[in-house]
């Protein structure tokens, strides 16, 4: 085989930004960016697209899986530094173990709320979806150590997620963000979690 068609027949290599763009953090990538849109406007609406692209990329069973296995990965040691006595008090095990699943949850809701005020609302579904099927699953099989100190958790945080996907509730950018009727989810999805079917025709009805 010739230099030549060992070129030809080699993979492409997956395209790099340079040593010093590869290893930006998070935080200063982010501050090029900004620096190089102010710079060159006419790539705005290309960023925008990509960026909309990027937003999309979304899987309610990806959603799930990532709250199983954040929530099972809690364990006594999380809960024994939040539980028990502290300076300003005694903290109960099972309120500990409440506030740690509200934070772990936090960002997905948040991330909905995101989606949703972006314009976003079949993605906004996804995640919607993927809460609660993750919830629901914890909810029927073993949750971890920490859920087992709040076994109410799954089904009052999905019906946090519901109600804020129907009502809107907390978001303050606009009237037409809360005001917007959002379909309801599909019953494909309900054979999913049966249990919680009540539930989630009772929100539903409320938020109407």
């Amino acid at each position: 085989m010739t230099s030549k068609d060992k070129t030809e027949n080699r993979a492409p290599r997956e395209g790099t930004l340079g040593p010093l763009l590869d290893r930006l953090k998070p935080g200063e990538a982010a501050t090029v960016f900004r620096r190089l849109l102010k710079a060159h406007p006419d790539l705005s609406s290309e960023a925008d697209e990509i960026a909309r692209s990027l937003l999309r990329q979304l899987e309610y069973e990806d959603v799930a899986a990532e709250i199983e296995d954040e929530i099972r990965a809690l364990d006594y040691e999380d809960l024994n530094a939040r539980a028990g006595s502290h300076e300003w008090g005694y903290v109960e095990p099972s309120e500990a173990a409440w506030e740690i699943l509200e934070e772990t949850v936090e960002p997905v809701l948040d991330d909905m709320k995101r989606h949703i005020e972006l314009g976003l609302e079949a993605e906004a579904l996804e995640i919607c979806k993927g809460m609660v099927l993750g919830l629901y699953r914890l909810s029927e099989r073993e949750g971890g150590d920490v859920l087992g100190w709040a076994p109410d958790f799954p089904a009052e945080a999905a019906g946090n997620a519901l109600e804020f996907w129907h009502a809107g509730a907390g978001v303050p950018k606009s009237r037409e963000v809360r005001q917007k009727t959002r379909p309801p989810l599909p019953q494909d999805f309900l054979s999913m979690v049966p249990k919680w079917i009540p539930m989630i025709e009772r929100i539903l009805k409320e938020t109407k």
